[in-house]
């Protein structure tokens, strides 16, 4: 009877072990559901900005990448200008489990039957969050640093671009006269710049991306982007764009794997490739590259923790609407040359650069955001102060 009743009680103890491990994985596999099916809080993905793109061109860049990304920018201007053509990219992405951003042009562009402020409202109703945003003029800030004949400031006098306070004001002016249509309709207005972001999210801009092109430092664009972001409440991110102005254009497969894990370590959104021309099947993309998209994939999916690691802890404050490029010393101001300024604040970006990497961020004394800049940030460096070397 003794060893009867010591038999039972392992039963007992074995059948209420393998419930409470039954239970554990019910729970967990809930949990992991729950993951999967809720919005994540960071995208990866490619914008396929093809001239006169097709929609097999689509259908094959989402087939290829849909397995280690979750989001796809359709960034062909003839795309968003065919309804019909939009609306079987978007339900082939939308089906596909992609997240996606359309890019709009000039509303002037559209015919009756095709005009965006129909097409997003319904866009928004048929698939949900998986139409994350609108992308709306390219590279703002990069046209008035460059000069370009249509940037918004071009129509102002010298001296009225040497008060950098109304350069200023008249780039936020004109940034919202661009974008307002769509940021009322829309859920979320984007663009991608690789310099005054501080006054693209003044101008009304929901997210910017900041374009690692070249050989500048990602650090820096970082700081520049993440810091306008966080002061004005916003989302940022990363587009990789080229490297060289002919083949292969983009940077090598490892160079994208390590520029996709600062993105993710410092916090950001949104991690796009950029990928234009179309030289191949798959545009300037190659199979090394899609390699390096799957192992960043397996990485972020492996590594959750280092999401936004590498935050923004300290901060370098420039004066108040100085719209200086951060491309070099000599970089234009608005649409001035250099000025007494210019070095020591180059000089003093890098060397925090140096010192803090991608926990730098770079903020404006701006009266309207200040106060709450003050509290976010352990540490601030002012431009008229000596930096010290660590």
């Amino acid at each position: 009877m003794a060893v009867d009743g010591e038999m039972k009680n392992k039963a007992l103890i074995l059948t209420v072990g393998m419930m409470i491990i039954l239970l554990v994985s019910v729970f967990a596999s809930i949990e992991f559901l729950n993951t999967r099916q809720s919005t994540p809080k960071f995208f990866v993905g490619v914008e396929m900005a093809y001239a006169n793109a097709t929609f097999n061109d689509v259908k094959d860049l989402v087939d290829k990448v849909k397995d280690y990304t979750n989001l796809f920018v359709i960034g062909s201007p003839g795309i968003s200008l065919n309804q019909t053509l939009l609306n079987m990219t978007s339900d082939y992405i939308f089906n596909a489990g992609l997240y996606f951003i359309v890019l709009f042009t000039d509303t002037q562009q559209y015919d009756l039957d095709s005009k965006p402020k129909d097409w997003i409202p319904k866009a928004k109703e048929k698939y949900g969050e998986k139409f994350l945003a609108v992308y709306r003029f390219d590279e703002p800030g990069g046209r008035v640093l460059d000069r370009v004949n249509d940037s918004f400031i071009n129509d102002m006098s010298v001296g009225e671009i040497a008060n950098y306070s109304k350069a200023a004001g008249a780039y936020v002016e004109g940034v919202y006269g661009h974008m307002a249509y769509y940021l009322y309709v829309s859920p979320s207005v984007l663009t991608a710049d690789y310099g005054l972001f501080w006054f693209d999210y003044k101008g009304g801009y929901s997210s910017v991306l900041a374009e690692f092109i070249g050989n500048q430092s990602r650090e820096l664009s970082v700081a520049l982007c993440r810091g306008a972001a966080s002061a004005h409440k916003k989302s940022w991110g990363s587009i990789i764009g080229w490297t060289y102005d002919k083949e292969p254009y983009i940077e090598s497969n490892d160079t994208l794997y390590q520029d996709l894990t600062l993105s993710y370590r410092a916090g950001a959104k949104y991690a796009v490739v950029f990928d234009y021309p179309k030289i191949d099947r798959y545009g300037i993309l190659t199979e090394d590259h899609f390699t390096a998209l799957k192992n960043f994939w397996n990485y972020v999916q492996s590594n959750p923790q280092d999401y936004g690691v590498d935050r923004g802890e300290v901060a370098y404050v420039v004066p108040s609407d100085y719209g200086f490029g951060f491309r070099s010393a000599v970089d234009h101001v608005w649409l001035r040359d250099a000025d007494e300024l210019s070095q020591k604040v180059w000089d003093d970006a890098n060397r925090l650069v140096a010192q803090y990497g991608s926990k730098l961020d770079i903020v404006y004394d701006d009266a309207e955001t200040f106060a709450a800049i003050q509290n976010r940030y352990s540490k601030l460096f002012f431009w008229n102060e000596t930096i010290p070397v660590d």
